[in-house]
This record gives structure tokens, sequence and C-alpha cells, in this order.
């Protein structure tokens, strides 16, 4: 039981600081690139090509983990 409040803890932890970069990122990053990425509008869709491309790889290679995982019989 320990050790799952440790995990809980770690994860609220994480959570916070999570939550203090997205802020971050509202209130700096955000209208930073609204005033660059009109200068960058030739790299805008490759831009975006290759954000989505990373999400769609990072999720098949999770997946693909999450499927070939070592299986323990408890």
């Amino acid at each position: 039981m320990n050790s799952r409040l440790k995990v809980f803890g770690l994860i609220a932890v994480l959570g916070f600081v999570a939550g203090i970069i997205a802020q971050v990122t509202a209130t700096y990053l955000i209208p930073w690139l609204i005033v660059v990425l009109p200068s960058l509008a030739g790299l805008t869709s490759f831009m975006v090509a290759g954000f989505a491309g990373a999400v769609l790889t990072v999720a098949i290679v999770g997946a693909w983990a999450y499927m070939t995982g070592k299986k323990e019989p408890y």
C-alpha cells in the first residue's frame, strides 16, 4: 500500500510540473509562435506533417510495446 501512495504522489508531482509548463507555454510560447510562424509560412505545412508523424510513430511504437510486452502470471 505504501508503494502505491508513492506512485500516486509521483504522478501528482508530475501533473503539477506539467501544469506549470502548460501555463508558461500559454503565456509566453504561444504569443511568440503567433509572431514567428507567419515568417515561417513555407515551413508550416512541413512542421504540421512532422508533428503528426511523430505522434503517429509514438502511438504505433507504444501499441507495439504494449502488445509484445512480457506477460507474467500473478
